[in-house]
């Protein structure tokens, strides 16, 4: 397997991230267990190495630029799959405390392996994101939470903003189209107590343009917000 541990750090450097020769060998080892599970189970349609450096790993870690948590911070990452870009920012910032939703318990079995072998802690919790936004014990409890190919922003806010504490945040991963998104999605931010909106741009190598939408959360989100099942997806707000 292809070492990528310089390529990563000079590629995250330009992008505002230093990352230490251990956390580098933790992305290196990262790699090579999603490439040997996916031959097990549907991680990813993307293992090779430039690509999933690029395509994965970088392009989580934009987020640390975008909109950097504080120090200790509680992060969820919804529909996590792999792990971008939760785990991906647990390698960079180990202070942070992260917790990794999904529906999927295999894509969490992986998660819960490389953890393990990379000696690094986090929360992992089998459940679709609008039970979770019910869930006393996590609504309105995170400073930021983020997804990343999940679903139309008007969607995903319904998922992700439930769960965001007061003056948290909402960080959406998006692609091109981004603006488009957001407009269609004004109405959602504002119902769940989306404050203040920015979308941040940056380039990939080779990828090109990624968006970051990033929410305040300024109101608390109706109680009656998640909506049940595929109400959500099937009736946007």
């Amino acid at each position: 397997m292809k070492d990528i541990r310089e390529q990563l750090r000079g590629m995250a450097k330009v992008y505002g991230v230093k990352l230490t020769e251990r956390q580098a060998e933790q992305f290196q080892i990262y790699m090579e267990m999603l490439v040997e599970w996916n031959e097990k189970i549907n991680l990813t349609s993307i293992t090779d190495p430039d690509q999933v450096v690029e395509k994965h790993f970088l392009d989580s870690l934009t987020l640390l630029e975008a909109c950097p948590p504080k120090e200790g911070a509680r992060v969820a990452d919804v529909g996590t799959g792999a792990g971008f870009p939760g785990l991906a920012l647990k390698i960079a910032r180990p202070d942070i405390a992260l917790t990794l939703l999904d529906g999927v318990n295999k894509k969490l079995n992986f998660l819960g392996e490389v953890c393990q072998a990379l000696g690094l802690k986090a929360e992992r919790v089998h459940k679709r994101a609008e039970e979770a936004g019910r869930d006393r014990s996590m609504r309105e409890s995170f400073d930021l939470v983020t997804g990343r190919a999940v679903a139309a922003l008007n969607v995903l806010s319904e998922y992700c903003l439930p769960l965001v504490k007061m003056k948290g945040y909402f960080a959406a991963m998006k692609g091109p189209g981004a603006a488009a998104e957001l407009a269609e999605a004004q109405r959602a931010l504002e119902i769940l107590g989306g404050g203040a909106i920015q979308c941040k741009q940056t380039e990939l190598p080779t990828a090109g343009e990624r968006n970051i939408i990033v929410v305040r959360k300024l109101g608390f989100t109706p109680k009656e917000y998640p909506r049940h099942g595929g109400t959500i997806s099937k009736h946007p707000l």
